[in-house]
């Protein structure tokens, strides 16, 4: 027998071509292509008659070739080979482009089963190449439940599937790592049953049994290795924070905390004398107060001796952090420091001078926190501000620059609260579900291209009021395929027809980061009455002054991105609107803008986006640490997740230590999924 991590080359009809071709799909051991699922199956079991046949509708049927194939050579590159069958019930036209080798399979007056659609109307019927194999054959193509495989350019389906049956041939499939009592309990079926079975089913049941077991097995590991990364931290020692005494900070503060302020730093005070490292999340929505929540920790970090770091996405919104956090703590006797890379040679130099003399006491930066070049002398807490836009491994890195320091982590990404557990498993998770006093929701309105007019007179009147305001397309430049708004076709567009007596400024992600920053900090600074931006102003832009975002094209984009971009106005006194442009008529996608209009709460969003688009809005890149599941949907299948969460959990704390072949092979799985996540087991 082979091993599962064979190379795929050892498979007959795998060359170096078509090993290329397969690790485009990221398949290169016989382990990774017996783990290639199918993304879908069609049912090729049920035989109609010809007559029975639906214009646009595939079925198999069976019938006889009723003469022998015909090839027309019409141009270069081009043969139509023709060829007619019937069976008691009527005859058929079939016509096959390019595949000459048809007249010598098919063959006049023996039987086939036909696979195909047929088309046209009543003035005749036609079938453009089916798939067909003879009826004495085993059924490959026909007559079965057929996998389809996500593909590549140069791989087809039928090629997939022979070289996975193959492999199925000659190994055993991955070992099985769920204990009898859980699978007997779930109605699980056993590995080499299921694996088979996914590839092979005998019917549609068969394929859901599968599939259900290959999920549950998907979020067993997941869990089981989140189970297990707790369990490791909770040995690692942290010095217990011996004042948590919040008393100045507070009387610092030129308002009062909401409740939910106040009950995540509770939380935060209660991890911070543990003796363990805190490794929390603060999620809550745009404008509900993290920076505060965040800055309660820091001070408790500097009361007790220690260096707080927090680190931002943006030199602007490190900037910002910079100047309102050094304006709360100076009354306090407390240094804060920037750390960015558009500093001066002679600022870093002093700036990390200052770190690793331990005189900065709170340091805000941006990646450049991360160089081996700044050192802290005591780094006690981390702090991770709109931490989606880091990867896990710039987290560790950060806190790797103390020992075992306490991490924060802040998220304006409302997440439904089950996913919420699932990125962040290993995390506590503190949400801020309430807003300050006086902050005034933004009134967001969903209007057609034939109102352009008026949205232009608006823009005017925000602008002569000596606002500013933001108008987001989903696109940087023009595309044919596409009937979308780009960036720097709008810009100059309004700059040159529309607003010529208006300051029009372009922000887009493939302008350099010097040329963001720039942009960014002159449309702060009040030099612009209009940004013309892509999604780059998602996150990290406090602009108090602009009052009007307008998205363009909206249905192109996610209700939690819709929120999340509707978040960078009504930071100011002025009452704020966003308006929300589309022209796509589809009842469903007009529902689903018209439930963001209807509601602030970034929560609500998120759940409907979650039903609606599945979890891609929230998760985005692989930097977010979510990993690369194959099967299990995290918008299909809450219902098992939860299942296998409570199952790992107990099985973990059963037997996660025990030495046996079982709870070997489930940590060797822990790290390979860990891997392909980019999350570490340290």
């Amino acid at each position: 027998m082979a091993k599962l991590t064979d190379p795929v080359t050892m498979l007959k009809g795998v060359g170096p071509a078509k090993a290329k071709q397969l690790a485009q799909l990221n398949i290169h051991t016989l382990q990774d292509l017996i783990c290639h699922f199918p993304r879908g199956y069609e049912d090729r079991t049920k035989l109609v008659t010809i007559s029975q046949l639906e214009v646009d509708v595939p079925a198999c049927f069976r019938a006889m070739v009723m003469n022998t194939p015909r090839t027309a050579h019409i141009r270069k590159g081009l043969d139509i080979t023709r060829v007619q069958v019937a069976d008691h019930t009527a005859r058929l036209n079939l016509t096959f482009f390019n595949q000459k080798f048809t007249t010598e399979q098919l063959e006049y007056g023996k039987e086939y089963v036909f696979y195909g659609a047929v088309s046209g109307d009543y003035g005749g019927y036609s079938m453009t190449s089916p798939s067909f194999e003879r009826l004495d054959s085993p059924p490959v193509t026909t007559r079965r439940i057929l996998p389809v495989y996500p593909l590549t350019a140069g791989l087809s389906n039928a090629t997939m599937l022979k070289t996975i049956r193959q492999a199925l041939s000659i190994c055993d499939p991955p070992e099985e790592i769920l204990p009898p009592e859980i699978r007997q309990q779930f109605g699980i079926l056993p590995a080499d049953r299921a694996y088979f079975a996914i590839h092979e089913p005998s019917s549609m049941e068969e394929a859901e049994m599968a599939k259900k077991r290959l999920i549950f097995e998907e979020f067993f590991i997941f869990s089981a290795g989140l189970s297990l990364m707790r369990a490791a931290r909770a040995k690692i020692s942290a010095v217990p924070y011996a004042n948590c005494d919040l008393t100045p900070f507070l009387r610092a503060l030129p308002f009062s905390l909401t409740g939910a302020q106040n009950r995540a730093i509770r939380e935060i005070q209660k991890d911070l004398t543990r003796g363990t490292p805190m490794n929390r999340l603060v999620q809550g929505d745009v404008g509900s107060g993290k920076t505060m929540v965040a800055a309660a920790a820091a001070y408790l970090a500097v009361s007790n001796r220690q260096q707080a770091a927090l680190m931002a996405p943006t030199e602007i919104l490190a900037e910002q952090h910079h100047a309102s956090l050094s304006r709360l703590f100076a009354p306090l006797g407390i240094q804060v420091l920037l750390l960015t890379g558009s500093m001066t040679p002679k600022e870093k130099r002093l700036a990390r001078e200052a770190i690793a003399a331990g005189d900065a006491q709170l340091v805000i930066g941006t990646h450049a926190l991360l160089t081996d070049a700044t050192q802290f002398r005591q780094l006690g807490l981390v702090i991770a501000d709109e931490q989606h836009r880091f990867g896990v491994a710039q987290r560790a890195a950060l806190a790797e620059k103390g020992s075992n320091p306490h991490l924060l982590v802040m998220s304006a990404t409302p997440i439904p609260r089950t996913l919420a557990l699932l990125l962040y498993g290993d995390l506590e998770v503190s949400i801020i579900d309430e807003l300050p006093p006086g902050r005034e929701p933004v009134d967001t309105f969903l209007v057609g291209e034939n109102l352009r007019a008026r949205i232009n007179a608006f823009i005017r009147k925000q602008a002569a009021e000596g606002h500013q305001c933001y108008v987001v397309c989903p696109a940087v430049e023009e595309s044919e395929e596409l009937n979308i708004k780009a960036a720097e076709t709008w810009a100059e567009t309004l700059q040159k027809t529309v607003f010529p007596d208006l300051r029009i400024a372009l922000l887009h992600g493939q302008m350099k980061g010097s040329e963001k920053e720039a942009v960014m900090a002159a449309f702060a600074a009040g030099e612009a009455d209009v940004l013309v931006a892509t999604t780059v102003i998602e996150v990290g832009v406090d602009v108090p002054n602009a009052t009007l975002m307008v998205i363009e094209d909206a249905d192109r984009f996610g209700l939690s991105q819709l929120h999340q971009l509707r978040g960078r106005v009504g930071r100011g006194k002025a009452k704020s609107f966003c308006i929300l442009t589309s022209r796509n008529k589809n009842p469903q996608t007009l529902a689903r803008l018209k439930a963001l209009c209807a509601t602030g709460d970034g929560f609500k969003i998120a759940e409907e986006d979650l039903a609606l688009r599945g979890p891609g809005d929230f998760f985005g890149s692989r930097q977010s640490g979510l990993p690369a599941f194959r099967v299990a949907s995290l918008s299909c299948d809450l219902a098992t997740l939860k299942q296998a969460q409570e199952a790992s959990s107990a099985w973990i704390n059963a037997h996660g230590a025990d030495d046996t072949k079982e709870a070997n092979a489930l940590r060797s799985r822990i790290a390979e999924l860990f891997r392909r996540g980019q999350l570490t087991m340290n």
